[in-house]
């Protein structure tokens, strides 16, 4: 891969563009950017490229400053949509408006915005600069391929480019062009029945995570909620997802007998979080039931008894707040 270009800057825009500009001419303006709350870009690429549809990949890759966002975010856009979150709000419509310019003639670019920019009419409120890739990514691209490939798998993948080639790396790791690691999408499992489980499920959820709901010999209708719903034995069931670092686990079934199964099966692989709901004075109890199953200290380590962080949470919305948070943590 040749190293990539030095930075060029586009003539700046017209100042009449409005943020309502983002979409084509003939669709209406939405009131709120709910794109913007989409943080992972892939499922964006693999829609377009369905379509046979050319986008336009807009990534930093380069930041200073105290802005929301940092190096590897990205936008999406194509002819009449975009997606994805670079700043405060104050870029994004003018960043599209760039985009649509390197889908027409293919040619990408540098932009700044911030210290440095010849954007004086776009400034970035909390100070200092960010510098964007743009790029037009055709949808036979094969990194699309190999990044769609590695996510139907739950590998790690590294996205690289100098703006006109691309190359998928496996896992995360380093190049001159990195652009951004993908991890697999994060999955919630969660075991039990009542309020707090279904709470725990609904939260994962609205973090756009990948839920199963388990109940053990529960109905056969499914709950009121977005998610694959299985009701096998808790050891079944995990075993079937095949854990990994990318998976919690959340045991909330107030029995102790399937609490100890489901813990005994994620703590036996390694996966990335297991807590379970219940009281700190039966913990010990619980700890020493899991050893003599033949739990390592290691895994015994790792487990988040009493799930949650200590918030004082008490209603079940609190405490599937408090869990959730738990996990995000636990990634970082």
């Amino acid at each position: 891969m040749t190293p990539a270009a030095p930075p060029t800057f586009p003539a700046p825009l017209a100042p009449d563009h409005s943020a309502t500009d983002h979409l084509a001419p003939d669709r209406p303006a939405p009131d709120w950017y709910a794109a913007g709350l989409e943080d992972d870009m892939r499922p964006r690429m693999f829609a377009a490229a369905d379509r046979g549809e050319a986008f336009a990949l807009v990534t930093i890759v380069a930041a200073e400053g105290g802005g929301p966002r940092g190096v590897g975010a990205q936008m999406v856009v194509t002819g009449d949509d975009m997606a994805g979150f670079l700043s405060g709000g104050c870029i994004e419509a003018d960043v599209a408006l760039h985009a649509r310019d390197v889908l027409a003639d293919g040619a990408p670019v540098r932009l700044v915005y911030g210290r440095g920019s010849p954007f004086v009419d776009t400034q970035l409120p909390c100070g200092g600069r960010l510098d964007l890739l743009v790029e037009r990514i055709m949808p036979d691209d094969p990194a699309v391929a190999e990044l769609r490939r590695a996510r139907d798998r739950r590998l790690e993948a590294t996205l690289a480019s100098d703006g006109l080639r691309r190359v998928v790396l496996a896992g995360d790791q380093p190049h001159p062009d990195r652009l951004r690691a993908y991890a697999p999408p994060q999955r919630l499992v969660v075991i039990g029945s009542d309020a707090f489980a279904l709470a725990m499920a609904e939260a994962g959820v609205r973090q756009d995570w990948r839920v199963t709901f388990v109940r053990p010999n529960g109905p056969e209708t499914p709950p009121p909620l977005a998610v694959d719903y299985r009701r096998d034995a808790p050891e079944r069931a995990l075993a079937a997802l095949a854990l990994d670092r990318w998976t919690a686990v959340a045991i909330a079934t107030h029995d102790a007998d399937l609490d100890h199964a489901a813990l005994v099966a994620a703590l036996g692989h390694d996966t990335g979080y297991v807590g379970v709901l219940g009281s700190r004075r039966r913990l010990p109890e619980r700890l020493a039931r899991l050893e003599a199953a033949g739990v390592d200290a290691a895994a015994l380590a790792r487990l988040r008894a009493p799930i949650g962080l200590k918030i004082g949470a008490r209603a079940p919305h609190e405490v599937a707040a408090s869990v959730i948070a738990e996990i995000i943590g636990s990634k970082s």
